[in-house]
């Protein structure tokens, strides 16, 4: 089961929540169903050979595909 960030568009509460495909979370701030699905960014525990690893306050940008994808070069 994946592991999904939402945003509720009621309360603007935002969490992570383990979902199965068939399962509609709610919001566990107002029970609200009416959720945004947020961009989630992944982590690994290794890195390849000869491949820099991204400054700490990149890593979590959602505009960075990589090495030379930075919005804000």
């Amino acid at each position: 089961m994946p592991i999904y960030e939402y945003r509720c568009s009621s309360c603007g509460s935002e969490f992570e929540k383990l979902v199965r495909a068939s399962d509609m979370p709610k919001c566990p701030s107002c029970q609200g169903e009416k959720l945004e699905k947020k961009l989630s960014v992944f982590s690994t525990s290794s890195q390849q050979a000869g491949s820099g690893a991204l400054p700490e306050a990149c890593a979590s940008c959602p505009n960075s595909g990589g090495p030379g994808s930075c919005m804000m070069q």
